[in-house]
């Protein structure tokens, strides 16, 4: 669907050369939600701007559906831009306009008939929840409505690629979770593909199939969401990981937990998928002379399934002891020992 081969943007100031994105290859399958993870100055926003071509390429290429960005004329790219829609991270709706006026205005821009208009806003409305708010004006809507109304907007032309700019980023904790669960209902139901650039973890390991981490304008890291949540390789990975722990869990390493339990054998449980969400332990636990301290840990929902962590202190005499971790070992956990 998305193909971008040794893409490069320099833009070129009084003080020298900066390379906001540098030999970017990658590739979107149709109908994935894709995440592009950085933080400020990354080159994620750059890398966005130029999916659709409103920065031009330094060098490299841009193909959507087959065709190639880069080559197209002024004319010819007005025509691909329509089926390559974006959502901005402060809404940028008109405010003289009522809501059902904002999500007609790019009918009206492409000679939509009147009655056309309507039928294809009232659709939308539907699809992005806002029945009875269609005659508000954007002052009188919430952060989440606003944001619905530019979702709205930028579905109206029936794109085959959404792209969302921090969409959520100035939206509360309760209302970005309700508009990711919206982007994920659209994605089902209209077969889109996503591509959503965000510094927020939460939002990759929430909504996205395939995440890309961007650090100096370059891809440092891509694969899957859940693989990458199990085996970060990249210290900057890493961090964005650490994101989804709460303080007390940051501190659950070996070296704090040796001082904490100085007796037993201390050992971090990786549960992935379906092993996240069944009796692994307690089934072990039956049949093991060991005693089993749970220390703490968290589980988090991916769209590829669960990911959980557990730091658990095995009291007992050391053989039996790693008995029990082969048996885990077996049951598909992955098992990380405390080699003190």
């Amino acid at each position: 669907m998305i193909r971008l081969q040794n893409l490069a943007k320099v833009y070129k100031t009084r003080h020298g050369a900066i390379n906001a994105v540098t030999d970017v290859d990658l590739t979107i399958e149709r109908g994935e939600i894709f995440g592009i993870i950085g933080y400020s100055g990354a080159g994620k926003s750059t890398l966005i701007r130029l999916l659709n071509m409103l920065e031009t390429p330094t060098s490299g290429s841009i193909q959507i559906d087959g065709v190639e960005m880069t080559t197209l004329k002024p004319k010819e790219l007005r025509g691909v831009r329509k089926n390559v829609s974006m959502v901005f991270q402060h809404f940028n709706l008109l405010w003289s306009r009522t809501v059902e006026e904002n999500i007609a205005f790019p009918l009206e821009l492409a000679g939509y008939p009147k009655a056309k208009r309507a039928e294809r806003v009232a659709e939308l409305v539907q699809l992005v929840g806002l029945d009875g708010r269609e005659k508000n004006y954007p002052s009188q809507l919430s952060g989440g409505q606003k944001q619905r109304v530019g979702i709205a907007r930028a579905l109206a032309s029936n794109p085959d690629v959404l792209l969302c700019d921090e969409a959520t980023s100035a939206l509360d904790p309760k209302t970005t979770d309700s508009i990711l669960d919206l982007l994920v209902d659209i994605n089902q139901k209209l077969g889109l593909t996503i591509v959503l650039i965000t510094h927020e973890m939460h939002v990759i390991q929430k909504i996205c199939h395939r995440v890309a981490v961007m650090e100096g304008g370059k891809i440092v890291e891509q694969g899957p969401v859940l693989q990458v949540f199990r085996h970060p390789e990249q210290p900057i990975t890493r961090e964005f990981v650490k994101q989804l722990t709460t303080p007390n869990e940051n501190e659950l390493t070996f070296s704090h937990l040796r001082e904490r339990y100085p007796t037993g054998r201390i050992v971090q449980l990786t549960f992935v998928g379906t092993s996240a969400e069944s009796p692994i332990l307690a089934e072990v636990m039956k049949d093991a002379d060991v005693l089993f301290n749970i220390i703490g840990g968290s589980v988090s929902q991916t769209q590829d399934g669960a990911i959980g962590t557990l730091f658990v202190q095995l009291i007992g005499e050391a053989d039996k002891a790693d008995h029990s971790i082969a048996k885990l070992r077996e049951n598909g956990v992955e098992v990380e020992v405390d080699e003190r």
